[in-house]
């Protein structure tokens, strides 16, 4: 099972395709690329520094991700995430996210009582603890740019620390458009949000798998519920 980082956009060990792919997907989330902004194949081409032809397969699959609008003779478009679809995402991560929180707690206190947590457990909480100390220091920096991709580091960590490739698979299935949502309302809610984290990774750490589902279902529903306030009006 990969490890809940994932490789930089920069990557250059990636493929071209990829790599351009990683980055517009990034600047769409970040908003550097904002909803409603039209985007050419030339300019792209020009902003990443590479051919048309990988610029063309990476709007084709950001396209099918639901990034970009793709139109005959118009070139394409990057689009929005409608609110009842974002919704729908809510209630689906907040399910999906609840199941993942309780199974991480019952995996620690699997690897506590054996008193010799295995290798690949203990990386992945250890690198769950740089990911909430570098959001800490991001927050007291007020980089709020930096939560998005930190949050969703955190929560496919989380995933990861549950044991279950099912569960993982499926939150990883979600995750850049988790990402976005976060992204596009991280200057209301985002310190809040981060600070939430720590009482979920505490109720992991202690083993309580109930406290650790209840945790996880209020902090992604508390998401939900102010999101959805500011974008629709409810």
């Amino acid at each position: 099972m990969p490890s809940p980082v994932r490789p930089s956009p920069d990557n250059g060990d990636l493929a071209p395709k990829q790599r351009v792919q990683d980055e517009i997907r990034r600047d769409i989330i970040l908003g550097t690329l904002p909803a409603g902004t039209r985007i050419t194949e030339t300019a792209l081409a020009k902003k990443y520094g590479i051919s048309r032809v990988p610029v063309r397969e990476a709007l084709h699959a950001l396209e099918a991700e639901g990034f970009v609008e793709s139109k005959p003779f118009a070139g394409s478009t990057v689009c929005a995430i409608p609110v009842d679809d974002a919704d729908d995402l809510f209630a689906v991560r907040e399910a999906l996210e609840s199941a993942t929180a309780r199974r991480a707690a019952e995996q620690a206190a699997a690897q506590f009582a054996s008193g010799a947590p295995d290798e690949r457990w203990w990386r992945i909480r250890k690198e769950l603890a740089k990911i909430l100390d570098d959001g800490d220091v991001a927050v007291q920096r007020d980089e709020l740019h930096r939560l998005p991709e930190l949050n969703m580091r955190f929560h496919l960590g989380i995933a990861e620390l549950s044991g279950s490739a099912s569960l993982a698979g499926l939150l990883r299935q979600i995750a850049n458009k988790i990402e976005w949502l976060y992204a596009s309302d991280v200057g209301s809610r985002g310190k809040q949000a981060w600070a939430e984290h720590r009482a979920i990774m505490a109720a992991i750490d202690a083993g309580h798998s109930g406290d650790a589902e209840g945790a996880m279902g209020r902090h992604v529903h508390k998401s939900r519920e102010g999101y959805m306030r500011r974008f629709s009006g409810k």
